[in-house]
Protein backbone atom coordinates (compact mmCIF):
# COMPACT_ATOMS: atom_id res chain seq x y z
CA UNK A 1 0.00 0.00 0.00
CA UNK A 2 1.24 3.73 -0.55
CA UNK A 3 0.09 6.45 1.26
CA UNK A 4 0.76 9.97 -0.31
CA UNK A 5 -1.24 13.53 -0.07
CA UNK A 6 -4.79 13.69 -2.32
CA UNK A 7 -4.52 15.48 -5.24
CA UNK A 8 -7.31 17.06 -7.51
CA UNK A 9 -7.26 13.89 -9.69
CA UNK A 10 -8.20 11.47 -6.51
CA UNK A 11 -11.32 13.74 -5.84
CA UNK A 12 -13.52 11.09 -8.21
CA UNK A 13 -12.15 7.94 -6.13
CA UNK A 14 -12.47 9.67 -3.15
CA UNK A 15 -16.36 10.59 -4.00
CA UNK A 16 -16.64 7.05 -5.08
CA UNK A 17 -15.66 5.52 -1.55
CA UNK A 18 -17.83 8.00 0.33
CA UNK A 19 -20.96 7.72 -1.29
CA UNK A 20 -20.11 3.92 -0.94
CA UNK A 21 -19.73 4.96 2.73
CA UNK A 22 -22.80 7.44 2.84
CA UNK A 23 -25.23 4.53 0.81
CA UNK A 24 -24.42 2.35 3.55
CA UNK A 25 -25.08 4.24 5.92
CA UNK A 26 -24.13 4.35 10.03
CA UNK A 27 -20.60 5.03 10.07
CA UNK A 28 -20.84 8.73 8.87
CA UNK A 29 -23.03 11.86 9.45
CA UNK A 30 -23.18 12.61 6.20
CA UNK A 31 -26.44 11.68 4.38
CA UNK A 32 -26.64 12.76 1.29
CA UNK A 33 -23.62 11.81 -1.65
CA UNK A 34 -21.22 14.40 -2.73
CA UNK A 35 -20.40 15.13 -6.25
CA UNK A 36 -16.77 14.89 -7.35
CA UNK A 37 -16.74 18.34 -7.30
CA UNK A 38 -18.04 19.28 -3.65
CA UNK A 39 -15.52 16.39 -2.63
CA UNK A 40 -12.44 18.20 -4.44
CA UNK A 41 -13.33 21.31 -3.06
CA UNK A 42 -14.00 20.32 0.55
CA UNK A 43 -11.28 17.63 1.12
CA UNK A 44 -8.37 18.65 -1.64
CA UNK A 45 -8.35 22.05 -2.34
CA UNK A 46 -10.38 24.38 -0.70
CA UNK A 47 -9.31 27.18 1.92
CA UNK A 48 -10.03 25.70 4.28
CA UNK A 49 -8.13 22.07 3.89
CA UNK A 50 -4.59 21.80 5.93
CA UNK A 51 -4.16 18.39 4.53
CA UNK A 52 -5.47 15.34 2.53
CA UNK A 53 -4.06 12.01 2.40
CA UNK A 54 -4.80 9.02 0.09
CA UNK A 55 -3.85 5.13 0.53
CA UNK A 56 -3.35 3.41 -2.63
CA UNK A 57 -3.75 -0.20 -2.87
CA UNK A 58 -2.65 -1.82 -6.19
CA UNK A 59 -2.78 1.80 -7.79
CA UNK A 60 -6.68 2.19 -6.71
CA UNK A 61 -7.19 4.80 -4.16
CA UNK A 62 -9.13 2.47 -1.02
CA UNK A 63 -9.20 4.91 1.51
CA UNK A 64 -8.78 8.96 2.03
CA UNK A 65 -8.30 10.62 5.06
CA UNK A 66 -8.83 14.79 5.54
CA UNK A 67 -8.71 17.47 8.04
CA UNK A 68 -10.10 20.57 7.42
CA UNK A 69 -10.82 23.62 9.55
CA UNK A 70 -14.71 23.89 10.80
CA UNK A 71 -16.03 25.75 13.64
CA UNK A 72 -12.67 27.32 13.99
CA UNK A 73 -11.04 23.68 14.54
CA UNK A 74 -9.23 21.49 12.38
CA UNK A 75 -11.27 18.35 12.25
CA UNK A 76 -10.47 14.91 10.67
CA UNK A 77 -12.99 12.72 8.47
CA UNK A 78 -11.70 9.26 7.45
CA UNK A 79 -13.16 7.13 4.75
CA UNK A 80 -12.10 3.75 4.16
CA UNK A 81 -13.31 1.53 0.96
CA UNK A 82 -16.30 -0.79 2.35
CA UNK A 83 -14.78 -4.38 2.23
CA UNK A 84 -11.00 -3.26 3.10
CA UNK A 85 -11.87 -1.80 7.02
CA UNK A 86 -9.85 -2.73 9.21
CA UNK A 87 -6.66 -3.22 7.56
CA UNK A 88 -4.48 -0.69 8.90
CA UNK A 89 -5.58 1.88 6.06
CA UNK A 90 -6.61 4.73 8.34
CA UNK A 91 -3.38 4.21 10.87
CA UNK A 92 -1.35 4.62 7.56
CA UNK A 93 -2.94 7.41 6.14
CA UNK A 94 -2.87 9.29 9.92
CA UNK A 95 1.10 8.66 9.63
CA UNK A 96 1.55 11.19 6.77
CA UNK A 97 -1.80 13.54 8.03
CA UNK A 98 0.40 14.39 11.23
CA UNK A 99 3.50 14.24 9.83
CA UNK A 100 1.56 17.20 7.29
CA UNK A 101 -0.39 19.28 10.28
CA UNK A 102 2.79 19.73 12.25
CA UNK A 103 5.02 21.34 9.28
CA UNK A 104 1.73 23.52 9.07
CA UNK A 105 1.97 24.14 12.94
CA UNK A 106 -1.08 22.67 13.56
CA UNK A 107 -1.33 21.25 17.21
CA UNK A 108 -4.22 19.43 17.84
CA UNK A 109 -7.12 17.41 15.72
CA UNK A 110 -11.11 17.13 16.54
CA UNK A 111 -12.95 13.88 15.52
CA UNK A 112 -17.10 14.29 15.81
CA UNK A 113 -18.06 10.20 15.25
CA UNK A 114 -21.23 9.16 15.43
CA UNK A 115 -22.15 7.66 18.61
CA UNK A 116 -23.41 4.32 16.84
CA UNK A 117 -20.54 4.27 14.91
CA UNK A 118 -18.56 1.18 17.34
CA UNK A 119 -15.65 1.08 14.19
CA UNK A 120 -14.98 4.64 14.10
CA UNK A 121 -15.11 4.89 17.68
CA UNK A 122 -12.88 2.07 18.26
CA UNK A 123 -10.18 3.65 15.59
CA UNK A 124 -9.87 7.32 16.31
CA UNK A 125 -9.28 5.65 20.30
CA UNK A 126 -6.77 3.15 18.84
CA UNK A 127 -4.58 5.78 17.16
CA UNK A 128 -4.70 8.15 20.27
CA UNK A 129 -7.67 10.03 20.23
CA UNK A 130 -9.15 10.99 23.71
CA UNK A 131 -12.84 11.72 24.38
CA UNK A 132 -13.47 15.42 24.98
CA UNK A 133 -17.27 15.94 24.95
CA UNK A 134 -20.53 13.80 24.10
CA UNK A 135 -23.60 15.45 22.13
CA UNK A 136 -26.30 12.35 23.16
CA UNK A 137 -29.37 14.80 21.09
CA UNK A 138 -26.77 14.70 17.77
CA UNK A 139 -29.74 13.62 15.38
CA UNK A 140 -30.02 12.57 11.99
CA UNK A 141 -32.05 14.51 9.09
CA UNK A 142 -34.79 12.04 9.51
CA UNK A 143 -34.94 12.73 13.45
CA UNK A 144 -33.49 9.96 14.13
CA UNK A 145 -31.26 10.50 17.57
CA UNK A 146 -27.59 8.63 16.98
CA UNK A 147 -25.54 11.35 19.20
CA UNK A 148 -22.05 11.97 18.93
CA UNK A 149 -18.58 11.87 20.59
CA UNK A 150 -16.29 14.60 20.32
CA UNK A 151 -12.45 13.23 20.60
CA UNK A 152 -9.07 15.58 20.38
CA UNK A 153 -5.62 14.55 19.43
CA UNK A 154 -3.08 16.42 20.57
CA UNK A 155 0.44 16.49 17.71
CA UNK A 156 3.82 16.73 19.04
CA UNK A 157 5.47 19.61 17.71
CA UNK A 158 8.03 19.49 15.17
CA UNK A 159 11.43 19.00 17.39
CA UNK A 160 13.75 22.26 16.74
CA UNK A 161 17.12 22.27 15.01
CA UNK A 162 19.90 24.29 15.62
CA UNK A 163 22.51 24.57 13.02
Amino acid sequence: MKVRPATPADAADMARILNAVIAIGGTTAHETPKSVAEVCEAYVTGADVLSSTVCEDAGTVVGWQSVGLWQDAPHIGSFVQPGVQAKGIGGLMFDLTCATLQQRGVDHIIAHIRADNVPGLAYYSRIGFRDIGRDPDFALRNGDRVGQVQKRFDLAPLAQTTG
